[in-house]
């Protein structure tokens, strides 16, 4: 995807990696309804979005779906999980290329409250 039509929007290769993670569309079982638009074309509107910070109400119609068509899919995908396996994936290949070391990790957390203040419990 990197050079192709989404190029400008979605990194070289990250479709690629992408595409087997998806679940599959789903069928109604009455049959009907308009043909779904194509994962491709929905993902990189998703990248654009998510890289961009623009409000999902502002998705450029080059993409070929509507604002709630592509929120919709960014929803169903990450109720499946799908955003976290792609992190996971790509950190493997990273991995497996020698320009990462999982071996070797730092978790930083900070919690922090203004002076005087209680840890969110509140005394009725």
């Amino acid at each position: 995807m990197g050079s192709g039509r989404w190029g400008w929007i979605v990194p070289e290769g990250l479709w690629e990696i992408a595409r087997p993670l998806l679940p599959p569309a789903r069928v109604r079982p009455q049959g009907g309804g308009v043909a779904n638009i194509d994962d491709e074309a929905v993902f990189a509107a998703i990248i654009y979005v998510l890289v961009s910070g623009c409000a999902w109400r502002a998705l450029p119609p080059c993409f070929g779906a509507s604002k709630s068509t592509v929120h919709r899919r960014f929803l169903i995908w990450s109720r499946a999980g799908v955003w976290g396996r792609l992190h996971q994936r790509v950190l493997e290949m990273f991995a497996e290329q020698g320009l990462i070391d999982l071996s070797r990790a730092v978790l930083h957390s900070l919690m922090s409250t203004p002076k005087g203040a209680s840890m969110g419990f509140v005394k009725l």
